[in-house]
């Protein structure tokens, strides 16, 4: 497993005791807590989206609502759904 940069960073997702880092190509596993990552990039390309997400911006296709009215990220390349909570929505309302 070798280093990647964070230009490659599509998002971030805390899983247990661990963030996932993926990246187009693949899934990284590192102990770094998403609130210590979020203190170390730039604002203007990641934002959090979620207590367990953070999202790169130029990595997002589309945001969306689901049927109970809930902001949703969806990411150019992969199927998983990203969640918004009402905390960040702000954020993510004007895309």
């Amino acid at each position: 497993m070798g280093l990647v940069s964070v230009d490659d960073v599509l998002y971030f997702q805390a899983s247990e005791k661990y963030t996932e880092v993926v990246t187009a190509g693949e899934r990284l596993v590192i102990r770094t807590p998403l609130k210590e990552l979020m203190q170390q990039l730039d604002p203007e390309r990641f934002a959090q989206a979620h207590r367990g997400v953070i999202v790169a911006y130029a990595a997002i296709d589309r945001v969306e609502r689901d049927l109970s009215g809930r902001l949703r990220i969806r990411v150019h390349g992969q199927r998983e759904i990203l969640p918004v909570s009402r905390a960040y929505a702000g954020l993510f309302r004007q895309m």
